[in-house]
């Protein structure tokens, strides 16, 4: 039974989003306060967080950066806003989704059941890619550039994984979307378009001419498999 961390001060809506999780077979524990959220995650085994934006004692943004520098559990967040503005500043804080509140319940246990399908550890032999001064290591999850280790999100890592695997070659961004988020494409999303401007920023490429991880214009995105000697 997957271990779930909602954090949520309003009580009606906590309450209700709790019992249909449980109902669904999630154990569900509950926060109403954004300040109590690390010492939570310190002390408690947690396999996805649930983030409300606006919380007491410390925005969701703010517990989101938090969160993120420590631990790389899936993080989904609630915005009761529908602007890009708010869903970006949190893909960019490291969260892996984001769900606008009212949301949907059905919808939200679709999201959530993605994000541990995505975030479950492999038990396959080694695999590893390399690429000049880059390693990348699917078992144990760790990227190393010019042999310095770069830390990224769970999600970050699939996304790199999927772009090295495929070096060479222009993946769609609907490919690519369909393979990370588990939906079809709108044409709006930004989350991969955020996640890969972030991998650029981690591995040293440019991010106003990117010659690493490309976005080859109307096609999608290229990682370029000769580019990565410092």
């Amino acid at each position: 039974m997957a271990k779930i961390l909602l954090v949520e001060d309003d009580l009606g809506l906590q309450q209700l989003t709790r019992d249909y999780l449980q109902h669904n077979g999630l154990d569900v524990a509950v926060l109403e306060r954004g300040d109590e959220v690390f010492e939570y995650l310190e002390n408690n085994p947690v396999d996805l967080m649930i983030l409300d934006v606006m919380l007491p004692g410390k925005d969701g943004f703010s517990v989101c950066r938090q969160v993120r520098d420590k631990f790389s559990l899936p993080i989904l967040m609630l915005t009761a806003k529908g602007e890009d503005f708010d869903q970006v500043i949190g893909l960019e804080l490291g969260a892996d989704d984001y769900v606008i509140k009212p949301a949907e319940p059905r919808v939200l246990l679709a999201r959530i059941n993605a994000l541990l399908r995505r975030g479950q550890a492999t038990n396959k032999a080694p695999e590893e890619l390399s690429f000049g001064d880059l390693t990348i290591d699917k078992t144990s999850r760790i990227v190393t550039l010019k042999g310095s280790e770069i830390t990224l999100t769970s999600h970050e890592f699939e996304l790199l994984w999927l772009l090295a695997s495929n070096a060479g070659e222009v993946l769609s961004r609907e490919h690519v979307h369909q393979h990370m988020i588990g939906r079809q494409y709108d044409g709006l999303d930004r989350t991969v378009d955020v996640r890969v401007s972030r991998i650029r920023k981690k591995l040293g490429d440019n991010s106003d001419k990117p010659y690493r991880i490309k976005t080859v214009w109307g096609q999608g995105y290229l990682f370029v498999s000769d580019a990565w000697d410092m």
